[in-house]
Order: structure tokens, then C-alpha cells, then sequence
């Protein structure tokens, strides 16, 4: 619906001002809405159970803050459906995490780069892995259709190497190319660094094999029969204001950084277990976390740091149970039997909960999460003394991406001495609060999978000829 009164609008626009090309600017500002087109994937914008979400979202919607006007992101389903969007003037501009190109560049008006992504060779562990391009001539390539990677095949094609071969899925996600690859339906595929980064986390057994080429910019695209000149000025000081004042390094750390944690054996150990132990304890885990009013990824992500999801668990320290719960905790959260799978989450919920709830209220999500999982992990005396410490070192203590960074300083003698509560595991406090903001982000990531919207009927061949024929002399 908002796509078709956006279309309309545009028409009417362009019918009043003859044969002048509207601008873009002035015509978000008088409509108080910003169109933008972008792909659905884990990497650029999709859905989760908290509303709209993603890298590219999050810049897109505060750009829209910027203009003070509304966002609308509408789905492309294939790459090739984002650029005929623009090339139809149907959004004001496309912000899908995509590599500038001379080919593009020719034709589309573009901001300034605002992040730099490697195109990369990936391939399954355990098979054939190529060196360079001469090792790939052999092997079922696959790219997306109308990407960067397509292009970059027919230029080594081209070049030097004219047996490659390849095939171009007409998909707007890499994920179905890691999947291929997963599955051993093809030997190798071309991906973008932040796209394997995060989806890696779902594939532990691909690995990359060469980085192909050199780094790319990205940028966002505009259409190119639009007077964009003062729509573009506009974004580029916006992207570079961010990057000055460091909004986009934290933007980046936020939706890219927390990838490189767990080993691949950790990650491939976790998958197993989603498939094989999670299903039994899942309806469990979220009947627990609606009680607690909390996300299940989280809670389903503790109890597997702390259990791998065994009721029965128990450490040389007597800690057990799902959640490892000590014995004056479990008495505390009112736990009677510790090894009881339902009793377990519930007293470690409320104590998770409590341990939140008692941070300084100058603490803000995310790190107030963040905090408190630490706490769970060495305690709050504990928790307290890291983040003295932070403060002493010139940190922030109410970031936990500072206060991670001199926590395992609590193991050296000559900081600790001089804190209240002395010596603590800090580096496993680390380890252990980053492990589950890991495996929360597979769970979540998983359901998000699965959850993708499906590309719409193609309905084209019903309209009439005559009323298409219309439609695009209006446009």
C-alpha cells in the first residue's frame, strides 16, 4: 500500500512540474515519508520479534530521524530487483549493503562510502581448498546473480581464465549461497567478509579460502532519473557525521563485532545441539522466559553456556543443573531440586532478573544484559571491582565494551590487591558473557532464517498490456 501511494505521488509530482525532474529533498520533506529499498537478510534488514532490525536499518532509520520524516523499507527479493526499482524511481534510495562498481557507479548516483567489505572464496572444511583462482577452475562456483562477485567472474573470465565457469543464484541473500555450500551442493561461493562473519555462526563448517581481490566500498544507491543532488548532499554529510563522531564504528561492533569468539569446533558443537538436544527443552525455555519476561535466545543461550542444556549437570565446585545454580542460590530463588530441568531455568531466570535489577540505574540496555551476565558468571563484588577498575584505566564503566577489555585484569595481582574484593576469574567472566551473546545470536539468527518472507507471486502476466503500457509512460 505505501509503495502504491508513494508511485501515485510521484506521478502526480512529475505531472504538475511537466517535463522537470522533481527533487528528491523537497519531495520526502513535503511528504514526511523516506522510501528506501533494501534486501531481507540477517546483514542489511528483517524482522525480529522486537520490530524492524539489522545494519542497514538502523543507519537508514536514523537518516529518516535526520530528514524528520518517517522510514518505509520495502523487500527486494533478488538484486536485480533492487536496482529496477531505482531504475523505475519507485524508492528514494537503496541501502542493501552494496559494493560500489564501475559498471554501477556509470549509472547510479551513490553516497560516500560509509564501510569497507572483502569479497572472499568459501568453502567447506574437510574438501578441496583453492589458493587462488587457478585452483577454482574445476569446481562448481556459485555467486548471486547481478552482484559485485558476478561481475568480478566475468572479468577474470575475461582476463586470463576463460574455462571458469559458475552459476548465478537469483537470490538477494548469501545465506542460500552458504547453504549450497553447506550441503555440498556446490564446492565454493563468493561472499562478501560481513556477511560470512555473521552467518558463519550458522555454518561452522565453512571456512574461507582466499580473499578475492581487494577490499570494495559500500555505499548506498540512488535512482538515476531523480534530481538527487540535494538528497545526496544531505546523506553524504549525514554518513560522514557518523563516522566522525564514531556512530558507525559502534554501529558496525554492534551487528558485525561479536563474531569471532567461539572456535569453529564450539560452534559446530552448538549446532549439533540445537538439532539434537534444544527441541526437548526449547517449549521449556519459553514458556520459562515469557514467565520472567525475558528473550528466550537469551535464557535457551545461558543454560547452554552453563549445562549444554543438561538438567543433570554438575561441576567439581557442586555447582548443577541447567543453569548451574549454587546451593545457597537455588535457596534463595526458592529451588528445591536443582537437577529438575523446569525448576532450574525458573530459579535461574529470577536470579538473572535480580542481578539486573540491582545494577546502578545509570547502567542502559545493551550493557545492562550485558552486566549482569557477568555478575552471574563471578558475582557483583566482583562485577563492582571490574568496573572501578575500568573507570581508574580511563574507560567508561558503564559500557561493557570497556569494562570487557580490563576485567581479566582481575587476575593480576597488582590490580586486584588494590580492589575489595581481590581475585576473580576475569578472563572466563569475559569469555563467558561473550560465548552467550554468541550463541544468542545463532538462535536468533536461526529463527530469522526460518522465518524469511517468501519473494511475491509474480502477477505481472495478469494485468492487462494497455494498463502496463500506461503505468510505465507515468513513470
Amino acid at each position: 500500500m505505501f509503495r502504491l501511494l508513494f508511485i501515485l505521488n510521484l506521478c502526480c509530482t512529475m505531472l504538475l512540474v511537466g517535463c522537470a525532474r522533481p527533487d528528491a529533498l523537497s519531495q520526502i520533506q513535503d511528504s514526511g515519508e523516506l522510501h528506501v529499498i533494501s534486501r531481507n537478510s540477517p546483514t542489511t534488514w528483517f524482522i525480529d520479534k522486537s520490530g524492524p532490525a539489522g545494519f542497514e536499518h538502523a543507519l537508514a532509520s536514523r537518516f529518516a530521524e535526520h530528514l524528520g520524516v518517517k522510514l518505509h523499507m520495502q523487500p527486494a527479493f533478488s538484486l536485480a530487483d533492487i536496482f529496477t526499482t531505482l531504475d523505475r524511481n519507485e524508492a528514494h534510495f537503496a541501502a542493501a549493503g552494496l559494493s560500489l562498481t564501475g559498471e554501477r557507479e556509470d549509472r547510479y548516483p551513490h553516497s560516500v562510502p560509509y564501510y569497507e567489505i572483502q569479497p572472499q572464496v568459501v568453502y567447506r572444511a574437510g574438501s578441496f581448498r583453492p589458493r587462488d583462482v587457478k585452483g577454482m577452475l574445476d569446481m562448481d562456483i556459485v555467486v548471486l546473480a547481478g552482484s559485485s562477485h558476478a561481475r568480478a567472474m566475468e572479468a577474470l573470465r575475461d582476463g586470463g581464465y576463460p574455462q571458469l565457469e559458475w552459476r548465478e543464484l537469483a537470490e538477494a541473500d548469501s545465506m542460500e549461497l552458504l547453504e549450497e555450500i553447506n550441503e555440498q551442493r556446490a564446492d565454493v561461493a563468493l561472499v562478501d567478509s560481513n556477511e560470512f562473519e555473521v552467518q558463519q555462526r550458522l555454518y561452522p563448517r565453512l571456512k574461507v579460502a582466499f580473499d578475492l581481490g581487494s577490499a570494495q566500498d559500500m555505499v548506498w544507491y540512488l535512482p538515476p532519473i531523480s534530481d538527487n543532488t540535494r538528497l545526496k548532499a544531505e546523506m553524504d554529510v549525514f554518513l560522514e557525521q557518523l563516522q566522525a563522531d564514531g556512530t558507525l564504528e559502534q554501529l558496525r561492533k554492534e551487528h558485525f563485532g561479536n563474531t569471532r569468539i567461539i572456535p569453529r569446533i564450539g560452534s559446530h558443537t552448538f549446532t549439533l545441539s540445537m538439532e539434537r538436544t534444544l527441541p526437548e527443552y526449547r517449549p521449556m525455555i519459553e514458556k520459562v522466559a515469557r514467565e520472567f519476561q525475558l528473550d528466550w535466545h537469551l535464557l535457551a543461550a545461558i543454560a547452554y553456556q552453563e549445562s549444554h542444556w543438561d538438567p543433570k549437570a554438575e561441576s567439581p565446585t557442586g555447582v548443577r543443573g541447567m543453569m548451574m545454580l549454587t546451593l545457597p542460590t537455588a535457596r534463595e530463588m526458592g529451588v528445591t531440586n536443582r537437577t529438575d530441568a523446569l525448576q532450574s531455568l525458573r530459579g535461574g531466570a529470577r536470579y538473572f532478573k535480580t542481578l539486573k535489577r540491582r545494577l546502578p540505574d545509570d547502567i542502559y540496555e545493551p550493557d545492562r544484559t550485558y552486566m549482569a551476565l557477568a555478575a552471574y558468571n563471578i558475582g557483583r563484588g566482583h562485577l563492582s571491582d571490574a568496573r572501578v577498575l575500568t573507570e581508574r584505566m580511563g574507560g567508561d564503566p558503564h559500557l561493557w565494551e570497556d569494562v570487557l577489555q580490563y576485567i581479566p585484569l582481575l587476575e593480576k595481582s597488582r590490580y586486584f590487591e588494590t580492589l575489595r574484593y581481590g581475585y576473580a576469574r576475569g578472563q572466563e567472566a569475559a569469555t563467558y558473557v561473550q560465548n552467550i551473546r554468541h550463541y544468542q545470536g545463532i538462535l536468533a539468527w536461526q529463527d530469522i532464517a526460518a522465518q524469511q518472507p517468501l519473494p511475491p507471486i509474480d502477477v505481472a502476466p495478469l494485468v492487462p498490456e494497455q494498463v502496463r503500457s500506461v503505468q510505465l509512460q507515468a513513470l
